[in-house]
């Protein structure tokens, strides 16, 4: 037996459009375990949301396009269920709160009607027992129950942005996929939304997959890191592995274009450039050339995942004589 709940195995994605195929996820490998909570930052645009949509096989298709790869939940490959089989599983066993609760939302259901369907879907409970439960979701997330027949256009962006949360955490799921759930909220909803997040985890050991810009969130708040750059997974490890011992430039480069309390310096430090063409990567290292640590080498060839330590792995040819 394994203690592994979700795994991804060499999953590629990608988009065809009429001019050109956009390569947004390549090759990526990753693992979340039972309890686990891990982030997944990088620069828009890397590849973190179609990871979690393939996750819950809703990318549109067409223009989307799964090349290769498997996706393991408990050892079942989501990618070979029926779509019958994975009604089942999407909303009760994993569930995403989306970034855009605009879209995530339908304008012309309350939202009480929308919370309570999600829950009666998956559990074999009456309609009252089921408008019960969403109240108690709204409640939980800090909107009166009062306001479980108001529509979706009577809410401001930070209350819609609870209702969808609510919605994903209705049924108690075992792996929540949170693409940036806090974007739309002020600090102290946030902290509230973040604390609600970590009690779930606590209480039915819920693993969560966090995709976030905020590395201070994911500081206090995941157990594990990857760090995506053009659709791959260029690092990974422990928080303590990619916070005290970063080794990839890369990921290096993050955190010294953070602003730091501690220092006197009056400019950021940007990383230069842009991500590459994702409809022309480069043969070699995607991010060759923002690189200041680059050679010859890197543009030639693509760099193999190394682990330096137990658990983590740089994918990086200059990681061997760090």
């Amino acid at each position: 037996m394994t203690d592994n709940l979700l795994e991804i195995h060499n999953l590629a994605v990608e988009y065809h459009t009429d001019d050109a195929v956009i390569y947004a996820v390549n090759n990526i490998n990753l693992t979340i375990k039972q309890g686990e909570t891990i982030g997944l930052v990088g620069e828009t645009g890397a590849g973190k949301t179609t990871i979690a949509k393939s996750a819950l096989r809703i990318l549109p298709t067409p223009p989307a396009r799964l090349v290769s790869g498997e996706i393991l939940y408990k050892s079942n490959d989501l990618l070979r269920l029926s779509e019958k089989e994975m009604r089942k599983i999407r909303g009760n066993k994993i569930a995403m709160i989306f970034q855009d609760p605009m879209t995530a939302l339908n304008p012309i259901e309350t939202v009480g009607f929308q919370i309570a369907e999600t829950i009666k879907l998956h559990n074999r409970i009456s309609r009252v027992e089921a408008e019960r439960r969403a109240c108690d979701m709204l409640e939980m997330v800090g909107i009166p129950m009062e306001r479980f027949s108001d529509f979706p256009h009577q809410f401001s962006g930070g209350m819609k942005q609870r209702v969808v949360i609510a919605m994903a955490l209705a049924c108690n799921p075992e792996l929540l996929l949170a693409d940036e759930p806090t974007t739309a909220l002020d600090v102290t909803i946030q902290a509230q939304v973040l604390e609600m997040m970590q009690s779930l985890k606590e209480r039915l050991g819920t693993s969560v997959m966090l995709i976030t810009h905020d590395l201070g969130v994911v500081a206090d708040f995941c157990d594990s890191v990857a760090v995506v750059y053009a659709g791959e997974i260029v690092e990974r490890g422990t928080v303590e592995h990619i916070f005290d011992f970063a080794a990839h430039p890369y990921t290096i480069g993050l955190f010294g274009s953070l602003p730091r309390l501690d220092s006197k310096s009056r400019r950021l430090k940007p990383i230069k450039g842009l991500m590459p063409d994702p409809t022309n990567l480069p043969k070699g290292c995607r991010f060759c050339d923002r690189c200041p640590e680059a050679t010859a080498q890197c543009a030639e060839a693509a760099p193999e995942e190394i682990e330096i330590a137990p658990g983590h792995i740089v994918k990086c040819i200059l990681a061997r004589v760090k």
